[in-house]
């Protein structure tokens, strides 16, 4: 269970005085008497202010506390001016080189950049983003889109290093607040001047900002004067002349905030009398100037407020050199235009005078020109306005859409000049110039356009016309022709009839079979296109193929529908009559007869009859051929086919014997082939013979007779019988149709003819490389004049001899040793004399060479890799055998050892190898660079780091190997650290060493005494107290090692302000600590005596003691008063 308890005023109120009678009671000191009201203990939430609450009043207790909630993303808007401008042309805006720039700064840095053009060429840039995105952007844009100025500033050598502060965080956003870019002399450098790059206002920034540091770090006196900023140019006087003066009179240096700077305070740095003087001197104009001086307000165009202020604010400056008067000008991005003038009573007429002077300076014309006009009075890419801009160039013209008027805007006689000038151009063109507007149905802009604008295109040529179609997003139908005023009529007319022609389009739908749509249309649209061209005004629409619709729809001029309608039907028809299709069986084992050699017998039926004819594949159990065409076509397709099967496949005797004993004919034989046709065939079969040498028969026999097969299928069956073996018999017998045995004999002597042999001589050893190329280690290979492996008759035939191979000495063959050719070393060749030729030739361009390539002998370790793997995958890649001498020798030779084509490959890969290695050498000597830095070994920690972390910063930054000397090794020099790199990082780690060196020398160190009790407490768990007080006050404490001989010395190291500041701390540190132990030390001692108090208070009473337990019938006196009480009886 729970429960709420609520306060109310009337409960408080009765609880406050119930807290008054105590207080009264109990005299409660007047100082801690007060009860606070209801309301300040329970001050009520703050409300959400009223539109009209001011600033200054007072908030609740509530709303003190709560801080408003700021914004991720923030916006800077800023001008730059024309004659700041770095790209000043004007005609490629959005396009030139500054939108290229801006898109890059906003891919580097994340930001969103805007630009804007204004009236007077200058350049508004906003940026949008988040804070650090913002501030980069900004300072690239300045830094990339504006001209940049330079100054120096002069600050004592020893002020540098607050300017860059710890890691030159100082600096970058000193750099990031002003949009510029600082440049700082190195230590080694005497200068002490600063160079600042930027704009103008950004280098006033710097310059100010980098004297305030430099002020407040000099020991000499620094006066800071608040002052109203409106009186700040009266002290600095015409083109800051005053200021210099009095600088130079007093010698104290004085920091006026620039007029862009929100700062009314003036710093003054110096000796002590100087800056005495100077502040009375700066007192003194300031009491002067506001007793005598008064303003006046004037209210001026936004837009002549440029003019007023001049370029770089040089106006104002003359102004108040001329007249003494100060002229305040609201800032740019204020709507405001009140001028405020200050200065002496009569001398602000003459200023006034100048302002409106300056003013009106600057004239603005309007001229009236037809709005359709504008882009002609410009003309093409500009040229007519920019001849006028170029004569012209402070005249600043500004067209306006939609509007018909030109503003022009510059010097009153230029702008006049101009004015007469467009004028002209203007006449000019309304005599020779028309447009009209035509209303034209939007269904029909696109038809008007053209395929590729190519209609739209034709008339604009034709009549020198610019015709503008609005876009479909538009939905307008209003067309605009503009031009030579004859031309505008004649295209509004061609364009009024091809809509009336739009207009009396028909459409036809022809109903076409979905089988037909492919056909017509044709390959890759070949077919329709010609339809097409035939007919362009007609529009052809066939059906999507997943619809299955029959539909195809004309569009276009009613007769041209009609005529293309016609067209395409005489094509159906044709297509219709042309698809009879008729399906012919034959035995599956008869259709390589009828496709013939190469496809001939069934392109010459193809071709002949004018039909397709489809035949099964050799996977399918179907055996129909489908001829497909004109019906009689395809009937003497069926009986070419017919009598090709009959030829071809009845000339084998045990077939026909089959065919006289059946009566009737195969459904695959027409009725017109009958059995005497058959028989007369028979009739056609001869028996013929010839001699064939014995030693060729094993050649026509062996591998179960493939050649006698292959001699079969090739010339209609011929049957050839060649004699038993051990016969002796040359005779070779041929049966079947005359013509066939007749090719089959001549046949039969060109391969004997081929078998005739030669021979070719290779060196033994080179025979195992022809042997892996040609994919066998021994035997029979048959060999065609490509060059490639064929188990086939007819080709080439080599045989390797199966001798012993020549002795070898030392396990190899001298390539130089003097050939003599023995039996091993032949390769016998079997076929044609020409084509035993080229198999020779090609043989011997199988027989490996050795090349040698030139390689540096220092080289041959990298080539050879790690283990041999960089040798070995050179030698798999290139397919080459590569030796590389003996590392003793020192050759600069390499052999390459392969066929032709793979030596000349590794050749050249091993040629681009070196290259690689050669520039590796050359990088690895840039790299090798050393510099050697004398260092106090008291700093070496410093730099190295906890962990390291210092110095693997300084060579992972500048990528470079730095050492330091070794603490054992006493032959070393132990100063020296030595760096090695590239020369320009070595350099740079060089200077980041002596940049970290010369802050540790500025470092002191200081000892101080501190109760050893306290060490533990100060360090705290795991270091992290003494961590976290090193980081506060940047210093570097050090406790003595347990067993020391001092345990209560403790060494501070550090910049001398912070060392004193963290000994403060330590000493009241170890007070505090100290005290508190003090307290429970008396604690301790009071709760001790309390406790012993009690005890004896308490403590139990001694039995054997007479007193405490007396005998009974004795009277014994009482010496004291027990414990216990009275004692009774």
């Amino acid at each position: 269970m729970s429960s709420v308890a609520v306060l109310t005023p009337e409960s408080f109120a009765e609880h406050r005085s119930g807290l008054k009678d105590q207080e009264i009671t109990g005299c409660v000191p007047e100082d801690e008497a007060y009860i606070p009201t209801y309301l300040e203990a329970f001050p009520p939430l703050p409300e959400k202010g009223a539109p009209g609450e001011k600033a200054g009043e007072p908030v609740s207790a509530w709303g003190s506390r709560i801080r408003p909630i700021k914004a991720s993303v923030i916006t800077q808007v800023f001008h730059v001016p024309l004659e700041e401008r770095r790209y000043k042309d004007n005609s490629q805006f959005g396009e030139g080189e500054e939108a290229k720039v801006c898109l890059d700064i906003m891919q580097r840095t994340g930001a969103h950049i805007e630009l804007s053009l204004a009236k007077d060429q200058g350049l508004s840039i906003m940026v949008t983003g988040k804070l650090d995105s913002v501030m980069k952007a900004r300072k690239e844009i300045v830094a990339r889109l504006q001209t940049q100025a330079s100054a120096t500033v002069a600050i004592p050598k020893e002020h540098h290093r607050f300017v860059i502060g710890k890691n030159g965080e100082k600096l970058q956003e000193l750099e990031l607040k002003t949009a510029t870019k600082i440049a700082i002399p190195r230590p080694d450098d005497p200068s002490a001047n600063i160079r600042i790059t930027g704009t103008k206002e950004g280098i006033e920034k710097a310059r100010h900002e980098i004297l305030l540091i430099s002020a407040e770090q000099d020991k000499r006196a620094v006066e800071r004067l608040s002052l109203e900023k409106a009186f700040h140019p009266f002290i600095a006087g015409a083109h800051n002349r005053l200021v210099q003066e009095l600088s130079q009179e007093t010698g104290a240096r004085i920091s006026i905030p620039p007029p862009s700077l929100p700062k009314d305070e003036i710093v003054i740095t110096g000796e002590k009398e100087a800056v005495a003087l100077a502040l009375n001197r700066i007192r003194a104009i300031y009491d002067d100037k506001k007793r005598k001086t008064t303003t006046i307000s004037v209210e001026v165009k936004k837009s002549q407020h440029k003019y007023i202020i001049g370029p770089k604010g040089n106006t104002l400056q003359e102004i108040l050199e001329t007249t003494g008067v100060s002229v305040e000008m609201p800032p740019l991005d204020s709507s405001s235009e009140t001028i405020i003038l200050r200065g002496e009573p009569d001398k602000l007429g003459p200023a006034l005078t100048q302002v409106y002077a300056k003013a009106k300076s600057v004239m603005v014309v309007e001229v009236t020109a037809p709005a359709w006009l504008h882009r002609f009075i410009i003309g093409k890419k500009g040229q007519n306005i920019g001849r006028i801009t170029q004569q012209l160039p402070r005249v600043h013209i500004e067209f306006t859409d939609g509007e018909e008027r030109i503003s022009l805007e510059g010097p009153t006689e230029e702008v006049e000049q101009a004015q007469t000038q467009i004028q002209e151009i203007i006449k000019d063109l309304l005599v020779r110039m028309d447009y009209t507007e035509v209303i034209i149905d939007q269904r029909f802009h696109r038809h008007l356009i053209g395929k590729n604008g190519a209609n739209i295109n034709r008339i604009k040529e034709q009549y020198k016309v610019s015709v503008r179609i609005p876009q479909d997003s538009e939905r307008s139908g209003l067309v605009r022709i503009e031009g030579d005023p004859k031309g505008v009529q004649l295209a509004r007319r061609e364009l009024i009839e091809m809509v009336q022609r739009m207009e009396n389009e028909r459409t036809k739908d022809l109903i076409v079979e979905q089988k037909f749509h492919r056909t017509i249309i044709g390959q890759k649209g070949e077919k329709i296109k010609e339809v097409r061209d035939k007919f362009p005004e007609v529009i052809i629409n066939f059906p999507d193929p997943a619809q299955k619709s029959d539909i195809v729809q004309l569009r276009g001029p009613k007769n041209e529908v009609e005529k293309c309608a016609k067209f395409l039907q005489k094509i159906i028809a044709d297509l219709i009559e042309n698809s009879f299709s008729l399906s012919v069986p034959i035995f599956k084992q008869f259709h390589k007869n009828i496709i013939g050699k190469g496809g001939a017998n069934i392109k010459k039926i193809r071709e002949e009859t004018n039909t397709k004819i489809d035949l099964p594949t050799e996977n399918s159990n179907s055996e129909m051929i489908v001829i497909t065409g004109k019906k009689s076509n395809c009937e003497a397709a069926r009986d070419r086919i017919l009598l090709e099967s009959l030829v071809k496949n009845l000339v084998i005797p045990s077939f026909l014997k089959s065919l006289k004993k059946k009566s009737p004919f195969s459904t695959s034989i027409p009725s017109t082939y009958h059995i005497p046709f058959v028989l007369n065939l028979q009739d056609d079969v001869v028996e013929d013979s010839m001699v064939v040498d014995i030693r060729h028969h094993r050649h026509f026999v062996c591998r179960r007779g493939q050649v006698l097969r292959e001699l079969a299928e090739e010339y209609g069956g011929v049957a050839v019988s060649f004699p038993r073996t051990g016969t002796n018999s040359q005779r070779v017998t041929l049966k079947g149709a005359k013509d066939c045995v007749e090719a089959a004999k001549k046949r039969i002597q060109e391969i004997i003819e081929d078998l005739v042999r030669d021979k070719c001589e290779v060196k033994h050893y080179r025979l195992k490389f022809i042997s892996l190329h040609l994919g066998l280690c021994s035997g029979c290979w048959d060999f065609d004049h490509k060059h490639l492996i064929e188990k086939n008759c007819g080709k080439s035939v080599l045989t390797l001899t199966g001798q012993e191979a020549p002795p070898q000495e030392n396990g190899e063959v001298s390539p130089d040793a003097e050939f003599v050719p023995r039996k091993c070393d032949i390769i016998t060749i079997s076929g044609r004399a020409e084509k035993c030729e080229l198999a020779k030739a090609a043989l011997l361009a199988l027989v490996p060479i050795t090349e040698d390539v030139e390689v540096s002998y220092e080289l041959h370790r990298y080539i050879i890799g790690q283990k041999g793997s960089g040798i070995r995958k050179m030698m798999e890649e290139y397919e080459v055998n590569i030796w590389v001498p003996q590392p003793e020798k020192q050759l600069d030779v390499i052999k390459v050892t392969g066929l032709v084509a793979n030596v000349e490959r590794a050749k050249l890969g091993l040629l681009e190898r070196v290259k690689e290695l050669q520039a590796e050498q050359e990088d690895r000597a840039l790299r090798s660079f050393k510099v050697t830095m004398s260092v106090d070994p008291k700093f070496h920690p410093k730099i190295i780091g906890r962990k390291g972390a210092v110095i693997s910063q300084i060579r992972k930054d500048h990528d470079v190997s730095i050492q330091f000397p070794d603490k054992g090794d006493e032959q070393q020099v132990c100063d020296l650290i030595v760096i090695s790199g590239y020369e320009r990082n070595v350099e740079e780690a060089r200077q980041a060493i002596q940049l970290l060196v010369a802050e540790l020398q500025e470092m002191v160190s200081q000892e101080v005494h501190l109760d050893p009790r306290t060490h533990a407490r100060i360090i705290g768990a795991r270091g992290k107290a003494i961590r976290k007080l090193m980081e506060e006050f940047k210093v570097d404490i050090r406790f003595p090692q347990p067993g020391s001989d001092e345990p209560d010395k403790v060494t501070v190291m550090g910049l001398p302000e912070t060392v004193d500041n963290a000994i403060d701390h330590l000493l009241n540190l170890e007070e505090e600590y100290v005290s508190s132990q003090c307290r429970k030390s008396h604690t301790h001692f009071q709760v001790s005596a309390y406790q012993t108090f009690c005890m004896c208070l308490f403590q139990a009473p001694d039995m054997s003691s007479a007193e405490d337990f007396p005998t009974f019938g004795t009277g014994v006196a009482l010496k004291q008063t027990s414990v216990w009480g009275p004692k009774k009886f």
